[in-house]
């Protein structure tokens, strides 16, 4: 069974210091307003009292009287205007003076009690006026006395010590000259008077106590109020926080996915009926600044580009946002020349250069174009996504709009990704081989095992389109343990068929991505056991783009040069480099290259895309001892690669039973 604590009381999370604080206020603010108010009954009944001395024939004394008796009212109420000091977080009316410069709550009411004592002294003169109550008056005297000490208890509700302090001395005064008089009653009457005095006095501690439970309730109320308020205030504001951070990035401030998605679709339907382009921008050469000066410099960078990307796009009152890694997005509405997307797109290219130069590396960017005035925001994101691909594919640093072309690709690959596990599950995608052969023409020295798929309705797809169609369906071990399934199935059926390829090593490709994201090593060495094949009938091909381009062609063999042997067997020249060799003397230096440098390393070198005879023969010249293309073997599947190498080598033997020399 489980058991929870009961939930705090909001009385106990009220501060009880703050509590008294308030309360005391509270009674002198109420201490004021009541003398205010009883002022003017005091002076009422000093000149009523002043007119019967006069009467009595005491002008004099009911003179004096009266001036001592204003005097000590109007300190009183000049006392009772003094601002006093605020205290820590007690809130007052407006209406209540305060001042930093002014005296604490409790002094002010120490002293309305000692002024309340001195107008009580005034009131116990008042036999002086009477022969001390043995005068005719006395009577009237005693009622005013008695009358005045009442009131000011009614009127000194709040801090009994103002209103004991008054009555106490009047009240005294009256008791001590009754019994002074002497007589039964006299005492009688002094006996009345001190036990009038205790009931008042009772009376002024009870009324004192009921109003500092009524503020304290009313001032807890007040405080959990403010309490609940700023609690509100603060849940308001964390709730925004989230908010901002569920929508936006936390390190450039942009909108993140999510945000975006929300905000640009907002602004599509706001602006319906217009053109919208979105471009999807990302940074070309991002991962070199990363790599030379750090993962902080590279978030400070992204920074900046988000900066210059509000700068530079003020005026379109677009939706900005950081994509994910180093892609940002933005759309916009079209609504003039200037804000065509090409121009637009050329100008964030010309300018990115400068965002970021004082870090001393240099960035590009590559962009996406996706206009459309009715299609939705998740549909112009796949379409911009397929312009950029693109245009980092033919070159990088440049824009590319969606078209119909990229829709078709679009279409296909969406097709691909759908089917692509059936289709692995199903068989239907198969190997094909194509022979690597010495450069003399004569044997057969491996084979390469490369992928094919006839989808039924896009036809054959591209090796390189199943790849990245695997990696972005999360299918690529799949594929390739099917691939690996393939191969050693085939060298079961040449062994079993005692073909002349039984003991050919075979060749996959793997690609980089796949380097990274599987444990290939695993899974290959894994299947060769299970299948009972020797490791070294299978070779790992890692393919690799390759630059076109002399310098990044010199750099990569600089970096071949730090391989070691026992890692790298065999490296290929990519039909690129190949094609038109015969002709192409800058072709034939780096081919030269290569050979040099893998004759060094004990590496062997492989020419692919060999076309033709004169290619052929320069790679001869050259010392490439293999060759594959075309000009040799074309891939084929492997009956029709079993029948022909079968038919090679009866070719061969005749030649060599003849003793004729091989063309």
């Amino acid at each position: 069974m489980n058991f929870s604590a009961p939930p705090p009381t909001l009385t106990a999370s009220v501060d009880g210091e703050l509590l008294s604080r308030m309360v005391r206020a509270d009674q002198l603010v109420m201490v004021r307003r009541s003398v205010l108010a009883a002022i003017p009954i005091n002076i009422v009944l000093s000149f009523t009292a002043t007119l019967v001395a006069l009467n009595s024939g005491r002008a004099f004394e009911g003179l004096c009287w009266l001036m001592l008796s204003l005097a000590v009212n109007g300190v009183r109420s000049y006392v009772c205007r003094w601002p006093f000091a605020p205290s820590r977080g007690v809130l007052l009316d407006s209406s209540v003076a305060t001042s930093p410069k002014g005296r604490p709550v409790e002094w002010h009411l120490r002293l309305s009690a000692a002024l309340a004592g001195v107008s009580g002294l005034v009131w116990a003169l008042i036999p002086l006026l009477c022969s001390g109550y043995s005068s005719p008056q006395a009577v009237f005297y005693l009622t005013v006395v008695c009358g005045i000490c009442a009131g000011s208890v009614t009127y000194g509700t709040a801090f009994a010590f103002v209103p004991i302090s008054f009555i106490t001395p009047a009240l005294l005064s009256v008791a001590g000259c009754l019994v002074y008089s002497g007589g039964f009653d006299n005492v009688s009457l002094a006996a009345m008077v001190l036990l009038y005095l205790g009931a008042l006095v009772r009376s002024a501690l009870h009324s004192e106590r009921a109003f500092r439970e009524g503020s304290r309730l009313r001032n807890e109320a007040t405080a959990m109020t403010e309490q609940l308020r700023q609690v509100h205030a603060l849940s308001l504001e964390a709730t925004q926080q989230l908010s901002f951070r569920a929508s936006h990035d936390s390190l450039t401030g942009l909108l993140n996915r999510e945000g975006f998605t929300e905000a640009a679709t907002l602004h599509i339907v706001a602006s319906r009926g217009q053109q919208h382009c979105l471009l999807l921008l990302d940074l070309d050469g991002f991962k070199a600044v990363n790599d030379a000066f750090g993962h902080k410099v590279g978030d400070r960078v992204l920074q900046d580009v988000a900066g210059w990307l509000q700068r530079e796009l003020t005026d379109l009152r677009a939706v900005l946002s950081r994509w994910g890694g180093d892609e940002f997005a933005v759309l916009y509405s079209l609504q003039g020349a200037r804000q065509a997307p090409a121009a637009i797109a050329q100008a964030l290219i010309r300018s990115i250069s400068f965002a970021t130069a004082h870090y001393g590396g240099h960035l590009g960017v590559s962009i996406g174009i996706s206009v459309s005035g009715d299609a939705d925001i998740a549909d112009m994101i796949s379409f911009a996504d397929e312009a950029l691909y693109e245009a980092k594919r033919t070159g990088r640093n440049r824009y590319q709009f969606f078209d119909a072309p990229l829709n078709l690709r679009l279409g296909t690959r969406r097709d691909v990704e759908r089917d692509l596990l059936n289709a692995i599950e199903a068989r239907a995608i198969g190997v094909w081989y194509q022979p690597i052969m010495g450069c003399d023409g004569k044997h057969i020295h491996s084979l390469e095992a490369l992928m094919r798929w006839h989808h039924p309705r896009h036809g054959h797809i591209a090796p390189e389109e199943v790849i990245f169609a695997a990696a972005n369906t999360g299918v690529a071990e799949p594929l390739l343990r099917h691939l690996v399934d393939e191969v050693c199935r085939a060298m079961r059926q040449l062994e079993a068929a005692g073909s002349v390829l039984a003991n050919v090593p075979i060749a996959i490709n793997v690609s980089p991505r796949e380097m990274a994201q599987l444990a290939v090593d695993d899974i290959v060495l894994g299947m060769l056991k299970t299948r009972g094949i020797a490791p070294a009938r299978l070779q790992i091909e890692i393919t690799e783009e390759v630059a076109l381009d002399t310098h990044a062609t010199r750099s990569r063999l600089s970096a071949l040069s730090a391989l070691r042997s026992e890692y790298v067997r065999q490296v290929k020249i990519d039909r690129s480099f190949i094609l038109g060799l015969a002709a192409s003397p800058g072709n034939v230096v780096l081919v030269d290259s290569i050979v040099q440098l893998g004759r060094s390393l004990n590496i062997q070198v492989v020419a692919e895309g060999v076309e033709t005879q004169e290619e052929l023969d320069v790679l001869r010249t050259l010392g490439c001892t293999l060759v594959q293309g075309y000009h040799l073997a074309r891939p084929a599947p492997l009956p029709d690669m079993t029948a022909w190498a079968e038919a090679r080598a009866r070719s061969a033997a005749i030649i060599s039973a003849s003793g004729a020399s091989p063309a």
